[in-house]
């Protein structure tokens, strides 16, 4: 089915209008969402996508303006309501119960019934009804957990046909699946689109973007920049609406791998050996001072496995760690913290942000953990390192009282990254750190990185984007299986280089 202006839009926000304390977070902006179309909502972190969102699903309401659905005005109270007048949500973390089998969640809350109650054959059966309707063959007794986090994702898409969802939001569907996994869902929002859904798209991969979207609506600082047929915008403009500053601009970031680190002296760190049964198989790795060494691999290869156990996040049951040519014993965050090693983990909800704290709150308490609870920062301490760190990173809006929650997942991100350079660490472990945030928050974390390091600061990065490990490591080790499977200088590889290692490389082998 294709969409064009003249099509009724099944969703109409006009002059949407949300503020909070101190914030202007929608200033009367308008959306419109036809069927049979997949849109895609795009801005950077704090440009307003998430509170359009929640103001379309009822999780906001709103100041001024009107949201009709199929013609009718409607005011939502609550995510119930929105979902009686046929709009689901599927989030980037799996709203499901893992716990319960596939066939479960597929019917939650709309299970069919007997006289004895709920009618388990029956509630498998209409559950293979819709996953097939996906074109998916799954055991609906399985336990959902048993399943990757594609298939859950499009179980959670086969839970909103039962609701006999009209609009479907996909708020960053792609961020954690492989390619593969990308064109199964792709072919499902396909499928759905011919069958006349509304479909909002939320992602900051622009080639995800561009292959599947019909339209795109642009919002910039709660603003709406405007709305394009996809054929109409080409990338550089959108980024420049995006951001409101030419791509250029950006570019002017130095290439970090291109800077020559000398490798005479003793490692920051030195990993020898380092693994453990069933979770990684023994690997080494150095890093200099100064230097960025990237970890390259698939998800599942082993990158996250092997900075958890270095970090003692993970104990590790062989191998030997040497901190500036010292030996040193790291069975726990709190040592690896104290050998002057800091981790922003790759799961910001879970192990990152603080949701019931402030921003200055979340920002401080790596240098509280230092120090112990019995002695608290003194508040003009505290309020000298947030300070400092908000400028330098540009964190949006520049308030430190507001509850974290309300910033946008870049500027989390932002001040996750400020509460580990505020300890002073000599090493810094970044997993995943610009996962899920926009070309303009991106590229302000990868500068920061590049200057802490042309500073002297030695930096562990792992991204999903190898493009970004490139152009930020000088060296980059290559993961595949749990296991390292060898080095290479990013200034002697290309991106279809780098791809091609992490295929067929040899395990141990080392370019240079």
């Amino acid at each position: 089915m294709t969409t064009d202006t003249d099509v009724p839009a099944l969703v109409e926000m006009r002059g949407i209008t949300i503020s909070f304390p101190g914030v202007l977070a929608l200033d009367g902006v308008d959306f419109f969402l036809r069927p049979g179309e997949v849109h895609s909502l795009m801005g950077e972190n704090g440009a307003g996508k998430s509170t359009l969102i929640k103001a379309l699903t009822g999780v906001y309401a709103i100041d001024a303006g009107t949201i009709t659905v199929a013609g009718a005005r409607r005011s939502f109270e609550s995510t119930a309501d929105a979902q009686e007048a046929g709009i689901s949500t599927v989030y980037q973390e799996v709203n499901l119960c893992a716990n319960l089998s596939v066939g479960e969640n597929v019917m939650l809350g709309h299970e069919p019934r007997s006289r004895g109650g709920i009618d388990w054959k029956a509630v498998h059966e209409q559950a293979r009804g819709h996953l097939t309707s996906l074109g998916l063959e799954l055991d609906t007794r399985s336990a959902l957990a048993s399943h990757s986090i594609a298939i859950q994702q499009l179980v959670a898409i086969a839970r909103a046909m039962v609701l006999d969802a009209k609009v479907l939001i996909l708020d960053e569907p792609t961020s954690s699946l492989d390619r593969g996994e990308v064109e199964q869902l792709f072919a499902v929002i396909r499928d759905l689109k011919e069958a006349g859904v509304a479909i909002l798209f939320v992602s900051h991969f622009l080639d995800q973007v561009y292959e599947i979207s019909d339209r795109i609506t642009v919002l910039r600082n709660g603003k709406l920049v405007g709305e394009f047929p996809i054929d109409d915008l080409p990338r550089d403009a959108l980024v420049t609406a995006m951001i409101g500053r030419e791509l250029s601009d950006l570019a002017a970031l130095s290439s970090v791998a291109d800077r020559e680190i000398p490798r005479d002296g003793a490692p920051v760190l030195r990993v020898s050996g380092l693994g453990r049964k069933g979770l990684l198989e023994p690997a080494d790795l150095d890093v200099f001072p100064g230097e960025v060494v990237g970890i390259a691999g698939l998800l599942g290869s082993g990158r996250t496995e092997l900075v958890r156990l270095l970090y003692g996040a993970e104990r590790a049951d062989s191998g030997t760690v040497e901190i500036a040519g010292e030996s040193a014993r790291i069975h726990s965050p709190r040592q690896a913290m104290a050998h002057g090693i800091a981790l922003s983990s790759e799961n910001r909800r879970a192990e990152g942000v603080v949701a019931d704290l402030t921003v200055a709150e979340n920002m401080i308490l790596g240098v509280q953990a230092q120090r112990g609870w019995l002695r608290p920062v003194p508040k003009a301490e505290r309020d000298a390192i947030v300070g400092e760190y908000m400028e330098a990173l540009g964190v949006r809006p520049a308030d430190p009282a507001l509850p974290i929650g309300n910033l946008s997942g870049g500027n989390q991100q932002k001040v996750l990254l400020a509460r580990w350079l505020a300890t002073q660490p000599e090493l810094l472990i970044l997993d995943e750190p610009t996962r899920g945030i926009d070309v303009g928050a991106k590229a302000d974390i990868q500068r920061k990185v590049a200057e802490l390091s042309a500073q002297g600061l030695s930096v562990i990065f792992i991204s999903s984007e190898l493009e970004e490990v490139l152009r930020i490591a000088q060296r980059v080790v290559v993961m595949r299986d749990r296991r390292r499977i060898g080095e290479l200088d990013s200034s002697d590889v290309d991106l279809d280089g780098l791809i091609d290692y992490i295929a067929n490389a040899d395990e141990g082998s080392v370019a240079r």
